[in-house]
């Protein structure tokens, strides 16, 4: 169980974790609500919520005590006597100063609530490793992109907007298994594709255009993120050249990808291969992120990290080359890290492929 490992997992020093962002309370105790506490200990853990939630927290919930948070400043002072607690850290990441603050009155002078990252270490750590239910959900949602990719695809025109291909992507996504989508879904055509993170426009779209689709569904609380950069109409030959040039960086990050490599290793791989090309300054971000309860979890993959490769990571790998004002081509795929090597979770056709000829 979760909460036995997150048990077992405090260092010296610490007596008890308190925990509050949302989806680590869904992680560890199966149950999310946007007023919940968590309080582990070595010598056990209780789940504060307020009576909206107290009944069904009692029903999912196991393993671990439910309280109703109405009566918390006693409450949370009573547990920590009784699970020895005299030093507890708290989530660095998730907690304002005020929040600490309101925590720290409660506990008064006989515990000490601390921050430093103690407690986000400990979680991001668990949480990076993903068990193979959490694998299949995210091959649940990274299907129900790749059907709304292959649906977009086949009613892409010249004068659609980029506002369209958005809602299309995402109403498809939704009606067909997502139970959201992952992010605000980017659709940006043109110069505004040399954008990384653009916001899709009432820009029509026009032959000629490179179209960046970077988009993902959620099932089970869990993300899929996949990136793909077609043609309208027809692609120049400067545009294609660009293309086999990410595609190629990406190929040599993905060929990158076992356990035991450094992150920093996979970005250089892609990094090295775009500079050589002589776009090194036309690739800013980095080359990837861990996927899964989050968009954005550990591990991320570029030239500062100092994290390791672990089988049972979810990483994307989505180098890009972005020419301002002109066009950007990025190809993202999600991977799994497995014994040997990785497994590709993205099935779309990479191959520069061109839409809107009807």
């Amino acid at each position: 169980m979760r909460l036995c490992e997150l048990s077992s997992s405090i260092p010296e020093g610490v007596d008890g974790l308190l925990i509050k962002k949302e989806c680590n309370l869904k992680y560890f105790t199966g149950f999310s609500c946007d007023a919940g506490l968590l309080l582990v200990s070595r010598e056990g853990s209780v789940f504060f919520t307020d009576s909206r939630y107290t009944e069904a927290a009692e029903k999912t919930i196991s393993g671990c005590g439910v309280e109703n948070s109405a009566r918390l400043p006693e409450h949370i002072k009573e547990y920590c006597k009784k699970f020895k607690i005299k030093t507890l850290a708290g989530e660095s990441s998730a907690m304002t100063v005020a929040c600490a603050e309101r925590y720290g009155s409660m506990l008064g002078d006989d515990v000490s609530l601390v921050f430093g990252g103690t407690a986000d270490d400990i979680i991001n750590g668990m949480r990076a490793v993903k068990t193979p239910a959490e694998v299949g959900l995210i091959k649940k949602a990274q299907a129900v992109a790749e059907r709304s990719f292959e649906y977009i695809m086949g009613i892409i025109r010249p004068g659609m907007t980029e506002r369209e291909v958005k809602t299309e992507l995402d109403y498809f996504m939704l009606k067909n298994g997502a139970e959201k989508i992952s992010f605000d879904t980017i659709a940006v055509s043109g110069a505004n594709s040399s954008m990384p993170h653009g916001v899709p426009s009432d820009k029509a779209l026009k032959e000629g255009d490179m179209l960046t689709l970077d988009f993902g569904a959620v099932c089970g609380g869990y993300h899929s993120d996949m990136t793909r950069t077609v043609a309208v109409s027809r692609c120049g030959e400067e545009q294609k050249e660009v293309y086999s040039i990410v595609l190629a960086a990406q190929e040599a990050a993905l060929k990158a990808l076992r356990p035991g490599v450094p992150c920093r290793y996979a970005d250089r791989a892609a990094r090295d291969l775009i500079a050589a090309a002589g776009y090194g300054e036309r690739f800013g971000h980095g080359t990837g992120h861990g996927v899964g309860l989050e968009l954005h979890e550990n591990p991320t993959l570029n030239p500062r990290s100092e994290e390791i490769l672990k089988k049972g990571n979810v990483v994307t790998v989505e180098p890009g080359i972005y020419i301002p004002g002109r066009f950007g081509v990025r190809i993202e795929d999600m991977v799994l890290i497995t014994d040997g090597g990785y497994e590709n979770l993205t099935r779309s056709p990479k191959e520069l492929c061109t839409a809107g000829n009807r």
